[in-house]
């Protein structure tokens, strides 16, 4: 895969993508390189208005895409079934699935199910998302993907069964890395589960961005109203980051690469791990605990009420 770029991807006419926070960043970046590459686009964006407006940027940059703006907010799961209920309206399948959105390093605040933001969003959300919409990537014609954006921040987060939801103690980075750490958790566990049920037509694969210049390191300076932590960041975005699309890079790959099985984490493998080319890495050990993933799964079913169906034919 050396030197891979989007100009490496396949072509995907007559296939369905489901991308969250498809309206800046990596989502955004990531929607435009699936319509160049001829996909229908199900751009999943908390606020449709700032969907649209990123629409008319693909739309500039690709005349011909096929783009469907929908409304799916992580932080309310209610709003996330509305969401998947809508697609099932609309489509037969969904071929692939970037589990893409998130927010970072935010202070405490908590979901509209009373879940702290950020396991709420970037774990629970998509967790539920991805069991709701479970029917339409086994209908795809073919292989389908569900690809989970992590961080490399997974290595300092730990999950905290006594506290998942830091109302005790909460820190606004440990609680980012519990969150990134449980995508990860959660694309092996699923994909040992699919393995385990025979759905060898579907893969749940990982994937992480390095460090890329997108406005996800911003919110939490905004939010904390504090302007000196915002032009630090802007500062070290110009210095030290990879642009978005570059960092879409490993998203892409893991989504639509040939040589990708289940189960995979997929990294720019430049200076430490933070910039370059996508390529196969390797998660830390704790990531990859069963034991953990199998117990977070339960949990996950129990906070967000939603049971996946491997039993479904």
């Amino acid at each position: 895969m050396t030197g891979w770029t989007i100009e490496d991807m396949p072509p995907l006419r007559g296939r369905t993508v489901v991308v969250t926070g498809a309206n800046s960043g990596l989502g955004l970046e990531g929607s435009k390189a699936f319509a160049r590459r001829g996909a229908t686009v199900v751009m999943a964006c908390r606020s449709v208005e700032r969907g649209e407006s990123a629409a008319a940027e693909i739309r500039e940059a690709v005349p011909n895409a096929t783009l469907d703006i929908r409304e799916c907010d992580l932080a309310d799961l209610s709003n996330v079934a509305s969401f998947a209920d809508s697609l099932r309206d609309d489509y037969d399948a969904i071929d692939i699935l970037c589990n893409n959105a998130g927010v970072m390093a935010i202070p405490r605040s908590e979901t509209a199910d009373g879940f702290e933001t950020q396991f709420g969003v970037n774990h629970l959300g998509h967790f539920a998302l991805t069991g709701h919409l479970l029917d339409l990537l086994r209908a795809a014609a073919g292989e389908s993907r569900i690809v989970t954006q992590s961080s490399g921040a997974h290595e300092m987060g730990e999950i905290d069964f006594d506290d998942l939801q830091r109302e005790r103690s909460y820190g606004k980075w440990s609680a980012y890395g519990q969150s990134k750490h449980a995508n990860l958790l959660f694309a092996y566990e699923l994909q040992r589960r699919l393995g385990n049920h025979g759905w060898d037509d579907v893969l749940s694969v990982a994937c992480h961005p390095g460090y890329a210049d997108t406005d996800l390191q911003f919110r939490g300076p905004r939010e904390m109203g504090s302007t000196l932590r915002t032009a630090v960041m802007g500062i070290a975005n110009a210095v030290f980051a990879q642009s978005a699309e570059q960092g879409a890079l490993p998203m892409l790959y893991a989504a639509t690469a040939d040589d990708v099985i289940g189960g995979e984490y997929v990294g720019p493998g430049g200076l430490f791990d933070m910039r370059g080319s996508p390529e196969f890495q390797q998660s830390n050990e704790a990531s990859r605990d069963e034991e953990t993933a199998e117990r977070l799964w339960a949990v996950s079913t129990d906070l967000t009420g939603v049971e996946y169906d491997f039993e479904s034919t």
